[in-house]
């Protein structure tokens, strides 16, 4: 039985802390057919726990990106109060108790959506990583790297959370210690320190020596 301490948590936001699936499906296919992406072009890349300029720029030329970002997250924005943004299981009971500055959101969607998402389901985040913030999406370790550095914590001594292989590898790649929530993808694709299937299954524990996760016996 795997126990973590750490002296910060990191959450990715969609399929971590919430579901938005029905709301990021209504809307990238809305967005896909107004620009002419086919469905076979739209599944052959890798979608899941990127930022949406880096999806734009796989599939259209580099013109019509800026103006396509825009428009995706105006539709995605839009969509919010209609429906298929919940609360994972578990992340409510998780997020209390932990103190705000030991914790933080790591997003790739912008500043804005994540902030509306989270609204939704009454949930604030002191501490918010968005695609805003980074040169460069998960895989690459930036996003969490900014989080630590913004946290003032040690990367090492931070766990990751996340339900994407983009995402855990962007944690790993920051030399963080990660756990994988099977909430979007089985956990047998998923690579992890720590595989459960959501936040339910975890619980944490303030210590004057930082925080343990450890699972839910």
């Amino acid at each position: 039985m795997t126990t973590l301490r750490a002296d910060a948590l990191l959450f990715d936001n969609d399929g971590t802390l919430l579901s938005s699936l029905d709301s990021v499906t209504r809307s990238w296919t809305a967005w896909a057919h107004e620009h002419g992406v086919t469905h076979e072009r739209f599944t052959s890349i890798e979608l899941h726990g990127r930022p949406a300029v880096e999806i734009i720029r796989d599939l259209l030329p580099a013109p019509r990106v800026p103006a396509a970002l825009a428009r995706i997250e105006e539709i995605e924005l839009e969509d919010v109060p209609h429906g298929g943004v919940v609360p994972l299981p578990g992340t409510r009971e998780f997020l209390h108790g932990l103190p705000a500055d030991r914790w933080a959101v790591v997003t790739s969607a912008s500043r804005r959506l994540a902030e509306a998402r989270l609204a939704l389901v009454g949930l604030t985040a002191t501490t918010l990583i968005a695609a805003d913030d980074i040169t460069r999406g998960k895989p690459d370790p930036e996003p969490y790297l900014l989080a630590a550095k913004a946290l003032g914590v040690d990367p090492a001594r931070c766990v990751v959370f996340e339900d994407a292989p983009a995402g855990l590898r962007s944690g790993r790649a920051a030399g963080m210690r990660t756990v994988a929530l099977a909430t979007t993808l089985p956990a047998h694709e998923l690579d992890a320190d720590l595989v459960v299937p959501d936040l339910s299954a975890l619980s944490a524990q303030v210590t004057p020596d930082g925080i343990v996760v450890s699972p839910r016996i």
